[in-house]
């Protein structure tokens, strides 16, 4: 796979897991649960996505060569956009009027 290619793999995967827990109610996409998940539920399964993203990138790093040192810079700037790409999901979940 091309470092191209890594690149939007991870860019996409970002954006699915970041809006992944505000389109369900399942518990990380997979356990079923008799209550829809309050917001902690989903701002802490929204971590563990942000960890997982970061995994697969670190991942791609390593098989692409040496990976390079990152600094709390690094994270606060991806979580920053981890947020941002979560923005449409919570607006579906909170901000969107339904007609029922």
């Amino acid at each position: 796979m091309s470092n191209t290619a890594s690149v939007w793999l991870v860019l996409v995967a970002a954006f699915c897991a970041a809006n992944l827990p505000f389109v369900n109610d399942r518990l990380m996409a997979v356990i079923a649960r008799p209550a829809p998940k309050s917001l902690g539920l989903r701002l802490a399964e929204l971590v563990v996505c942000y960890l997982a993203v970061g995994g697969l990138g670190l991942a791609l790093e390593k098989r692409a060569g040496q990976i390079a040192p990152q600094n709390w810079e690094f994270y606060a700037i991806t979580a920053a956009m981890f947020l941002t790409f979560a923005f449409p999901g919570f607006v579906f979940r909170y901000l969107f009027r339904r007609n029922s």
